[in-house]
């Protein structure tokens, strides 16, 4: 008898779980690792004068992430309504304000998305362009707000 196991990255079919790690470098400098075959570790770090801008901070790889998002799941939309897109630029834009205790947050995102489409299928675009944001879960995770559990655990040196 043969039992199945679900990988460790899906629990069940509506909870699929991923993970990252950073491995501290020096100042506030982190090497994120993917734990992905083949990708590569992304510096990460804080901009001046906290950091020394050797890589993207938070705030940008959420941008970052939000427009990815919104970028995949409008390509794969204009996919499945057979139209061609021949590129895309996406631009995402972060504002950050002080909250009432004086802390940085981030406030809003701004995407815009351009991809490259026949004149023609533009007005075929109308649809997707109704939809295509409630398939990403990265946005929808940031306009709803998200639950994050953290667990702080010394270690000894």
């Amino acid at each position: 008898m043969t039992t199945q196991t679900t990988p460790p990255e899906i629990a069940t079919e509506e909870e699929r779980r991923f993970s990252v790690s950073l491995g501290f470098d020096h100042g506030y400098t982190f090497e994120a690792d993917f734990g992905l075959p083949g990708v590569r570790t992304l510096t990460v770090d804080e901009p001046p004068p906290l950091g020394e801008g050797a890589g993207p901070n938070p705030a940008r790889m959420l941008a970052l992430a939000v427009a990815n998002c919104l970028a995949d799941s409008l390509l794969f939309c204009l996919r499945k309504a057979h139209i061609e897109v021949s590129g895309m630029t996406v631009s995402a834009n972060g504002v950050m304000t002080r909250n009432e205790h004086g802390r940085l947050r981030v406030t809003a995102i701004e995407v815009t998305l351009r991809p490259s489409v026949a004149q023609d299928d533009v007005p075929r675009m109308a649809r997707c362009l109704g939809i295509f944001e409630d398939f990403c879960p990265v946005t929808a995770a940031v306009r709803e707000g998200i639950e994050v559990r953290v667990t702080v655990e010394p270690l000894v040196a």
